[in-house]
């Protein structure tokens, strides 16, 4: 399936992927308000194996076949996770 990349240039590494280049009809008017000005990256041939960066090809297939869009959110940053991973026990985790 083809479909076009496009990045928000209000949301630093939000991405808007769309079934059709140039179409947001399928996208809610609210969330392309909260985006803002979007602006084209790039076209994929997608496949269910075509490894991305961020995403699983196979959902982001499935959100393109089923409403026309999808969106890559920016990746959290755990702030804390360094921290976690030196407590012992390990964070979470039972202590037997």
């Amino acid at each position: 399936m083809h479909c076009s990349i496009y990045r928000s240039r209000r949301k630093t590494d939000a991405y808007l992927y769309c079934a059709a280049k140039d179409d947001f009809s399928a996208v809610p008017k609210a969330l392309l308000d909260q985006l803002g000005q979007l602006e084209h990256a790039m076209d994929l041939e997608l496949t269910p194996e075509r490894r991305l960066a961020r995403e699983d090809a196979a959902t982001v297939l499935d959100a393109l076949a089923t409403r026309g869009w999808y969106l890559q959110m920016p990746q959290r940053e755990d702030w804390a996770a360094d921290w976690r991973a030196a407590q012992t026990p390990a964070w979470g985790q039972r202590v037997d």
